[in-house]
């Protein structure tokens, strides 16, 4: 079983900054991909980003120029850093992660979502 943990959520002013944190841990072989989601209230979840285990990125248009997915493969961990922060970001944040347990049986796991709440 793979547990993910996220961290780093919260509440900042339009155009602060915030970085969100994710921990893979458990009976992990192998980290494929690792990504975030976003799910605000009435609407459906969506990608924001992903990185693959080789660190190719993949972004949401809506936040391009803006968030920054990262990873550090030796600590099972993915950043979300999130610059210049709008109302329209305010969402439950979702960290995402693909690869194989050390049976080698393929594994999908989320995490427990971080609120992100961009206000005045």
């Amino acid at each position: 079983q793979v547990q993910l943990v996220e961290s780093g959520g919260g509440l900042v002013q339009p155009g602060g900054s915030l970085r969100l944190s994710c921990a893979a841990s458990g009976s992990i072989f192998r980290l494929n991909a690792m990504g975030w989601y976003r799910q605000a209230p009435g609407k459906q979840r969506e990608l924001v980003a992903t990185i693959t285990s080789g660190t190719m990125t993949n972004y949401a248009d809506s936040v391009k120029g803006r968030f920054t997915i990262s990873r550090d493969n030796a600590k099972n961990t993915v950043y979300l850093q999130m610059n210049s922060l709008k109302p329209e970001d305010t969402a439950v944040y979702y960290c995402n992660a693909v690869g194989l347990s050390i049976t080698l049986s393929a594994f999908q796991s989320w995490g427990q979502g971080t609120q992100v709440t961009v206000s005045s």
